[in-house]
């Protein structure tokens, strides 16, 4: 049986038997995973709390007809432990976990770009660096960004003027200006286009000076389950 060896971020887990369980992993250089964790669910497992989600490991898997089979996990990164002691920065997690597993649908095939941005918003959300909130809704749009999904926020995408763009259109990919607004296009508060911007760029200098306005935030909400084809159910436990 062929063995390979890679790091990833545990993103769920599902029961198997009586003491095993189904990890799925986004790792570095294969991609999406899923593999069974033998005995992992044992008071003694050789695993510990290394294949938890928002785990980062080492990880020995074997290749399966089916499904791979975690050989060996040595912690890279314990993100788990900060995370779950705060329940703004568990939900965000969800959030992220949850965008990552749905985006990227194809197992065994590289996502260098994905995986970086993953455990790039599970450190800073380990680390306490932004509002869990930012780092979340900040993920979801760089993350689809990133699989060709970026809001257009320059100019109107009807007419191309700059000015007066006081609304955001999720089915006609970004905002408009009041007199070509569709009705599908929601009214944006003063700052919120520039919040939207920074959430896309990933600019803390402009997220840090405040909060992130629920239009934004249903904004960023629609436009994931948009492209995602779903709702991503984590983000309303956020807006809970």
């Amino acid at each position: 049986m062929p063995v390979y060896r890679d790091e990833g971020v545990v993103l769920r887990t599902v029961k198997l038997g009586e003491a095993d369980r189904i990890i799925t992993l986004l790792t570095r250089g294969h991609g999406k995973v899923r593999a069974v964790a033998k005995g992992v669910r044992r008071v003694k497992s050789r695993f510990g709390g290394r294949l938890e989600p928002f785990m980062r490991a080492d990880l020995l898997i074997a290749e399966g007809r089916s499904l791979d089979v975690v050989s060996q996990a040595a912690s890279i990164s314990a993100y788990a432990s900060r995370i779950c002691a705060d329940y703004e920065s568990y939900t965000a997690a969800g959030v992220i976990v949850e965008t990552a597993d749905r985006l990227v649908s194809t197992e065994h095939e590289r996502a260098d770009g994905q995986y970086q941005l993953t455990i790039g918003a599970l450190n800073a959300l380990s680390e306490r660096l932004h509002a869990p909130a930012a780092i979340a809704d900040s993920y979801v749009v760089r993350a689809l960004a990133i699989a060709g999904w970026t809001p257009w926020l320059r100019s109107c995408v009807v007419c191309g003027r700059t000015q007066g763009l006081g609304y955001c259109s999720v089915r006609s990919g970004g905002a408009m200006c009041d007199a070509d607004r569709t009705p599908d296009a929601m009214r944006l508060g003063d700052g919120d286009l520039e919040t939207l911007a920074a959430l896309v760029d990933g600019d803390w200098t402009v997220l840090d000076q405040g909060d992130v306005g629920q239009a934004v935030r249903r904004f960023v909400e629609e436009w994931g389950e948009f492209y995602l084809e779903r709702p991503i159910r984590s983000l309303r436990l956020l807006d809970s």
